[in-house]
């Protein structure tokens, strides 16, 4: 059996978009998410109703999560891409999942 390495490329940047989508979107310990931090500095705000309701940030992370799925596509033999692009492939279905589960009007 022959093993032939990957090469480093465009669909590499598949799994750098996919860690910069989960730290955007998801909160460690009691901190809150690196994402929130960043849209209130901007002056959006991350949730619907002060500080809870529908988590705006999970939806700003599909900024991040959708080009490395195209990206893990259209360049599937670099090294990461078919990772970046199965692990977006969860958290973007997790996040529209989970939206139709908690929609409150």
């Amino acid at each position: 059996m022959k093993y032939e390495k990957t090469k480093i490329g465009i669909g590499s940047f598949s799994l750098l978009l996919f860690s910069l989508g989960f730290l955007f979107s998801f909160s460690f310990g009691d901190q809150a998410a690196l994402g929130d931090s960043i849209i209130q500095s901007i002056g959006l705000k991350p949730w619907s109703k002060g500080d809870h309701g529908l988590h705006y940030t999970a939806f700003y992370s599909l900024i991040f999560f959708l080009p490395a799925l195209f990206l893990g596509y259209k360049y599937r033999d670099d090294w990461g891409a078919k990772v970046g692009r199965i692990l977006s492939i969860i958290f973007f279905m997790t996040i529209l999942i989970s939206s139709l589960l908690v929609i409150d009007i």
